[in-house]
């Protein structure tokens, strides 16, 4: 017993920074926010116990409602778009073309750039007067020029785009990771049978790709519901609140308006939130898939 410890030794070693990162860092944190739900701490002077007035108040509060509806709505126009498209991207590299490596490139590109750089050209792409690129187009052709970030109904579907455009790039990795797994003699036999492309895909491809379906939904999922870059830099939450997602709406709280309790609040409903729908897609779409 004693040989085997010391054998380990070095091992839990190695363990003892990670495990004080993690208490200090990421467990440490989480059971502070969760007493902080009851405290009344505007960061300067000593916090208040208010008991469950936090809570009561979340669910009196209007904004915080149309946060979590914005977000909704924010993760249908960015959810499947992304994993449709990475999907499709993936395709287009898998299947050999000459241009394939070209694609990886530009697609995973925005992946690796800043935000704050993607960000600075879709303001100046989306900019809602005539010198906006999008404008400057629409003007030649002799359409309307639209207010885009400035309009309470398409400023989210700019964001959206954005975050897609941003994203669909690594969801592109997953997928054709995906692709890479299926064993070739599945479409051998496709092939021999007479099936068509389409019928292949959905057949053979799609169901087989399911474990990244699992993935790739999970983190979008989750990522969807923690967007806050896009708003805080272009809409900064505007117009009319139309882009104030939870997150964006939690960090007006605790840091501009030094609510740290209450902020605390919305991030225990943001993690509830997203712990339902992960469990959702996990009863749904988690499945074991056979190659045999």
């Amino acid at each position: 017993m004693k040989t085997e410890f010391n054998k380990n030794a070095i091992v839990y070693v190695f363990l003892i920074p990670i495990l004080i990162h993690f208490f200090i860092f990421q467990l440490f944190p989480i059971g502070f926010s969760l007493v902080l739900t009851f405290m009344d701490w505007p960061v300067i002077g000593t916090p208040t116990f208010v008991g469950l007035e936090n809570w009561k108040q979340f669910f009196q509060d209007k904004l915080a409602w149309k946060a979590i509806w914005v977000t909704i709505k924010f993760s249908v126009m960015y959810i499947l778009p992304t994993m449709a498209l990475g999907l499709v991207l993936a395709l287009l590299i898998d299947s050999g073309r000459k241009a394939s490596g070209i694609f990886k490139g530009i697609f995973f590109l925005p992946v690796v750039t800043s935000f704050v750089v993607i960000s600075g050209i879709w303001a100046w792409l989306f900019k809602g007067t005539k010198e906006g690129f999008i404008n400057g187009m629409f003007a030649l052709i002799g359409l309307e020029p639209q207010l885009f970030l400035a309009s309470s109904k398409q400023a989210l579907w700019v964001l959206a785009a954005l975050s897609i455009f941003k994203v669909c790039g690594s969801t592109m990795i997953y997928y054709f990771a995906g692709l890479q797994s299926i064993p070739g003699e599945y479409y051998e036999a496709a092939r021999i049978d007479g099936a068509n492309k389409w019928k292949t895909f959905w057949k053979i491809t799609f169901p087989l790709l399911l474990p990244i379906h699992f993935y790739v939904g999970i983190i979008t999922t989750i990522g969807s519901f923690q967007i806050f870059d896009s708003a805080y830099l272009l809409t900064g939450g505007g117009p009319n609140y139309a882009t104030t997602t939870i997150v964006y709406y939690l960090y007006q709280e605790g840091f501009n308006s030094l609510r740290l309790g209450y902020a605390s609040v919305l991030a225990y409903i943001l993690f509830f939130i997203v712990f339902g729908l992960s469990l959702l897609q996990r009863k749904y779409l988690s499945k074991d898939v056979s190659y045999k």
